[in-house]
């Protein structure tokens, strides 16, 4: 997934980059804090992972498959129908199966039993905890093979969203899609809601004539929309990655094996953004090993898609915000399909190991990037990130900032730092790649995501193997405990290689010109200027501007009212700080129109500290929030309700 909070910017590249070994390090564990850390996590390598968000006991019983029998009715906000689990019993002991659920409504239980027949299973469903949802306990004597569960949703569940035809881009047909990841599959489907747990799957739904059904699933281009719709998953994925989506959505290819679906006025600008998917299919496949799901094609949706991307296998699911009409932010669908490999080919097996999803996806996105748009794109981008991890690292406990995390230190599995798991990942492998250079580093990648391929896998497996292929195998070139440091200790090491930005150079020297004298950049300086340029020069400006200084800047670059919602997550939350309120129609209709949360929880956390700002917050959220998804509006619900108390 693309992360969140992304891209929270500081004042200046080489600034940061040279506090950086200072600002991250808050409380620096000793050596053998470190050693304990890794002892500790190698204990578990091999052995059954314990998910504490999760209810199931994969160590008991397992499934296989999934086959999903499933009714999406947009008038009444629900989907409905059965799912039918394939079990592995892995301990003949046990008479109970145990699955995870949040306020989901079970009709009745069944299993198969040696003859075939289905007869009735008793089943209670306990009381709901505020972040883990209801275990499911279903009473299984006899261990069938088979279980099938007939239920509904309700219209709030956690894992989709319901838009009226009101709410979309063209006004046609409502619109219905999911977001699984962290723990939601269990708000709209019964199952093991845990990444350690692998299955395949076939779903048959139906849905009103007008709409088009996709799924993370084999989505055939050419389907008919005839309210009658079936799919397979034959490679084996976790349940964060299982998926659907309904709506007035057509096709557009990008290649042989890759494609756009949206709404129908979205597609074409869509598929002219992502018309270099298929060269980065072809890019990941020489450095990395072949693409294993067949197709790669991506479903933009509404504004209201909480994050920038969901790596939804075949399917990736992405904001429209991300379409700027110059594929300045099309790292994003490097992010995503880099996933392929990392992520979705080799899986972390808890949220607590989730930098092995993150941390290598940007790694591998950094590379397709290169190729494709060269080094110093690369650069600013990994600059930007650099950026994030310093001003994220000074506000959060040094807990969070190990890769390989504690249970302890993640009680809900959303609240995991974007900037560790995804820019100190990544740092940690461009760390390796500039030890042991890059045809080695390529080499013992790709031999990675061959020997876990669909597999489900611990920090303390990744170190192990490292230490087997990599650090043993070429001697002198990184120690085992530099390899703890990154990963068990907070902070950032301080031999961690730095890079720096010509282009950034000259943003800094045009803010800095700006500041200290009121020059505005000449116009036949910026207008090669890409979003990360901009987001630089703004992120970099003091707290506050003054009154002439906003307006200077606006009617120079038409900042308030832009469409580039990058842009605009950095300069309303200014504007709100420097009392701009010129900007304020334009950033209340910004934040009633988009969802994607690293977006607007920004300019809501400023709105919230003064009485004005708390008041406009306050309306734009009543006007939005029936068109907001579940974990946008909480999160706006959240930071409204306490800057009120």
């Amino acid at each position: 997934m693309n992360r969140t909070n992304k891209r929270l910017l500081i004042a200046s590249a080489v600034v940061a980059t040279a506090l950086f070994t200072v600002a991250c390090k808050p409380q620096p564990a000793t050596n053998a804090d470190s050693q304990t850390a890794a002892s500790a996590d190698k204990s578990q390598a091999g052995q059954q992972v314990v998910d504490e968000h999760s209810y199931s006991q994969p160590n008991v019983v397992r499934t296989k498959h999934i086959d999903l029998d499933l009714a999406v009715k947009p008038d009444q906000k629900i989907i409905s129908g059965t799912a039918t689990l394939t079990l592995e019993w892995l301990k003949q002991d046990a008479t109970q199966l145990l699955l995870d659920t949040r306020a989901i409504k079970i009709e009745k239980i069944e299993g198969e039993n040696v003859h075939g027949a289905w007869t009735p299973l008793k089943f209670e469903v306990a009381a709901e905890d505020k972040i883990l949802g209801s275990k499911l306990t279903i009473e299984t004597p006899d261990r069938p093979s088979k279980v099938r569960i007939v239920y509904s949703t309700v219209p709030e569940a956690s894992g989709l969203q319901w838009l009226t035809k009101e709410m979309t881009e063209g006004k046609k047909s409502p619109f219905m899609f999911s977001q699984s990841q962290q723990i939601h599959a269990r708000s709209w489907v019964p199952l093991q809601d845990t990444p350690s747990v692998r299955f395949t799957y076939n779903a048959h739904v139906t849905a009103p004539k007008d709409l088009m059904v996709l799924m993370s699933a084999d989505n055939d281009p050419k389907a008919a929309r005839d309210g009658d719709y079936t799919f397979k998953m034959e490679q084996a994925i976790p349940s964060y990655l299982l998926a659907i989506a309904a709506g007035d959505l057509v096709f557009q290819t990008t290649g042989n094996r890759s494609g756009v679906w949206a709404e129908p006025t979205m597609v074409a600008k869509a598929a002219k953004e992502f018309e270099d998917t298929e060269k980065m299919m072809q890019t990941a496949e020489r450095l990395y090993g072949p693409y294993r799901w067949d197709r790669y094609d991506i479903l933009v949706l509404p504004p209201s898609f909480p994050y920038g991307g969901m790596e939804n296998p075949r399917l990736t699911f992405a904001t429209p915000t991300v379409i700027t009409g110059d594929k300045s932010l099309v790292s994003l669908v490097a992010h995503e399909l880099a996933h392929s490999w990392s992520g979705n080919l080799v899986t972390f097996s808890s949220p607590k190991d989730a930098w092995l999803n993150e941390g290598f996806t940007t790694y591998v996105q950094s590379r397709i990037t290169e190729d494709l748009y060269g080094k110093e794109m690369k650069d600013m981008e990994n600059l930007i990130d650099r950026q994030e991890l310093a001003t994220e690292f000074k506000a959060i406990s040094p807990g969070m900032q190990r890769l390989a995390m504690k249970p302890q230190d993640l009680p809900d599995p959303d609240g995991s730092s974007s900037s560790t798991v995804y820019a100190k990942g990544a740092w940690f492998l461009q760390f390796l790649e500039n030890r042991y250079g890059r045809e080695t580093f390529d080499a013992y990648l790709k031999a990675y995501f061959d020997h876990f391929a669909f597999q489900s896998i611990s920090t303390a497996q990744m170190v192990d193997y490292l230490k087997t292929n990599l650090i043993d195998k070429y001697p002198g070139k990184v120690t085992m405990e530099e390899v703890n440091e990154w990963v068990y200790e907070p902070g950032i090491p301080k031999d961690a290689p730095t890079t720096d930005s010509p282009r950034f150079a000259g943003v800094d020297k045009a803010r800095t010109d700006f500041i200290s004298n009121g020059t505005v950049p000449a116009a036949d300086a910026t207008k090669t200027w890409i979003t990360q340029e901009w987001t630089h020069f703004l992120s970099g400006m003091p707290q506050k501007l003054s009154p002439e200084q906003m307006t200077k800047l606006d009617q120079a670059f038409h900042f308030t009212g832009t469409t580039n919602g990058e842009i605009a997550r950095i300069w309303y939350p200014l504007a709100v700080r420097s009392g701009y309120t010129a900007a304020n129609a334009e950033l209340q209709k910004f934040i009633e129109r988009v969802g994607r949360r690293k977006l607007i929880m920004p300019i809501y956390s400023e709105l919230v500290k003064s009485p004005e700002g708390l008041a406009l917050a306050k309306q734009a959220y009543e006007k939005s929030k029936a068109s907001m998804h579940p974990i946008t509006a909480g999160s706006v619900a959240e930071t409204i309700d306490g800057a009120a108390k």
